[in-house]
């Protein structure tokens, strides 16, 4: 038997930690003698405080890897479905430091050429155009944040199942619309479109008329950039908001390997500012 004290000496974990891992019930001491309260761990329990700490190197938190240690189905194919969801995530927060990383390198480089770090913003383009009235097989609904990506995908193959079902014509790629003008405890108003040639029960037109386009190659983390540009222009110009801003999704993003290769559209619907004499 080892003392806590000297448990936590071969471990390298505070004395402190293991009686809150005691508390929690991740590690409990295999004696506790009643006259004094001293706690005492076994040779055995030693790998398991190693198995704890290796768990914990890959961002396991202690709720998880309490359920793992207490998992009634075999611990090691347990095991491995848990660390081969951590790879993914990990591998995916991987993905993402890189893509910081290169946008930091990115910003040195132009301070020392003399620029400024939003100078990127000069280089996205806003063309002023007409866009014709539209047919649009569409979902409305109001989306909380968090539930944003999953309703993408259940809401457009909803729609494309009734495209099929329907035989009708899909005439552009597919859309959304953004009707909320804030974020709200009770979500966002989105509509899912998809343009088709057909005008016939769950459609109905609409009509961009005048907008503000910007095609936007690579991340979505990038639309805010496009919005602010595209505001900063209508303001400077002289026109407001006449309809919902939407995105249309050229390239399928389950079909890209990499984010670079996106290509999305964005349209701002605008009028001419009246002026009051």
């Amino acid at each position: 038997m080892l003392s806590i004290g000297e448990f936590s000496n071969i471990c390298k974990v505070s004395t402190k930690t293991l009686r809150y891992y005691a508390e929690i019930g991740l590690l409990l001491p295999d004696e506790i003698t009643p006259e004094n309260g001293y706690r005492y761990y076994s040779i055995g329990q030693l790998e398991t405080m190693l198995f704890i700490n290796r768990l914990k190197s890959y961002n396991f938190s202690l709720e998880e890897i309490k359920t793992i240690l207490e998992s009634e189905e075999l611990q090691d194919e347990k095991l491995y479905l848990e660390l081969t969801r951590k790879k993914k995530e990990i591998e995916k927060q991987v993905q993402e430091f890189e893509k910081t990383l290169d946008q930091l390198n990115t910003d040195l480089t132009n301070l020392k050429q003399g620029k400024s770090i939003m100078s990127y913003m000069e280089s996205i383009d806003i063309q002023l155009v007409e866009v014709p009235m539209m047919y649009l097989l569409s979902i409305r609904k109001m989306v909380h944040e968090h539930e944003v990506a999953e309703e993408y995908g259940n809401c457009f193959r909803k729609l494309f199942r009734k495209t099929q079902v329907d035989k009708l014509t899909v005439l552009a790629p597919p859309m959304v619309l953004f009707h909320s003008e804030e974020f709200s405890p009770f979500g966002l108003d989105i509509e899912f479109a998809i343009p088709v040639k057909e005008y016939v029960t769950g459609t109905r037109d609409f009509y961009p008329g005048l907008c503000l386009k910007t095609v936007l190659n690579g991340s979505y983390s990038n639309l805010s950039s496009v919005y602010t540009k595209q505001r900063e222009w209508a303001e400077k110009e002289g026109y407001e908001s006449s309809n919902a801003l939407y995105e249309v999704y050229v390239t399928d993003p389950s079909g890209v390997s990499q984010e670079s290769d996106l290509i999305t559209e964005i349209y701002y619907p605008v009028k001419k500012k009246s002026t009051n004499i």
